[in-house]
């Protein structure tokens, strides 16, 4: 209850400050700092007689679109023979690749698409009381690699290839991973926000016991949290979700000012 009442004595807009920041971004403070509000008490009361500092979390949270699509289709056929199976997976290779084909997947400017090299094993199935084959299978694999910038219609592809299944066809498609090529731009620039909102912070609290932020004296800069957008899964070792197009950045880092 002290602290709610602290928390509401603030001047100015300094309690809008604390209102604002993201539920992921108090989950975030806690794991790294052990919390915005507690730390941040301790440290108003203290920061006179020790070090004339005060720490604080700064964040920033941004929505971005990736930019990139990476999939992969596996095609899978069986034969009596290697020379059957080999042939009729020609055939579903085929009609895999005309299936994407007119999707709009095929190589280009704006994607790569990668046939891999093909694997073939025999199988054999033995009668279990005589040990004798009773049947042979020959099953062959092949990848078709694929990425791609138009994100959207590799998503609507992925929903749709099951149509292939109906034709009797054997593909399994993997999960799209979406990624961003200009991340490491981000990056630099989430942390240039979250050091602005951490002297933000800082200047709010310092105005309640009367006094000043000064320069900066260190920084612990902590990991990204890149998720699903509204999510508040939070990982210590930061994250990077890929299972959507549309995704949430959130940068902290925890920064100590000098206190005049």
């Amino acid at each position: 209850m002290k602290i709610i009442n602290r928390l509401r004595s603030l001047p100015g807009d300094s309690l809008g400050v604390i209102r604002r920041t993201p539920p992921l971004v108090f989950a975030m403070a806690v794991l790294s700092l052990g919390g915005f509000i507690g730390a941040s008490t301790v440290l108003v009361r203290g920061f006179r007689t020790v070090e004339n500092t005060i720490t604080v979390t700064g964040a920033s949270t941004e929505s971005f679109e990736s930019d990139i699509a990476k999939w992969s289709v596996q095609v899978k056929t069986s034969g009596k023979t290697q020379i059957d199976s080999f042939t009729k997976h020609k055939q579903s290779i085929n009609k895999t690749m005309e299936f994407l084909k007119a999707n709009g997947i095929d190589d280009g400017v704006k994607q790569d698409v990668y046939l891999g090299p093909a694997s073939i094993s025999e199988y054999k199935t033995r009668n279990p009381k005589t040990n004798e084959i009773i049947r042979t299978e020959w099953i062959t694999y092949q990848n078709i690699e694929i990425e791609s910038r138009d994100v959207y219609n590799i998503q609507k592809t992925h929903s749709q290839i099951t149509e292939l299944l109906g034709k009797g066809l054997r593909v399994k498609p993997s999960r799209p991973e979406f990624t961003y090529s200009k991340l490491a731009d981000k990056r630099v620039d989430m942390l240039a926000k979250a050091a602005k909102d951490a002297r933000v912070r800082a200047e709010a609290i310092a105005l309640q016991a009367g006094s000043e932020v000064g320069g900066l004296k260190r920084v612990n800069t902590g990991v990204f949290q890149i998720t699903v957008p509204n999510s508040t899964k939070v990982s210590s070792w930061g994250s990077y979700d890929t299972s959507t197009i549309k995704k949430d950045i959130t940068a902290v880092m925890g920064v100590t000012f000098a206190v005049k």
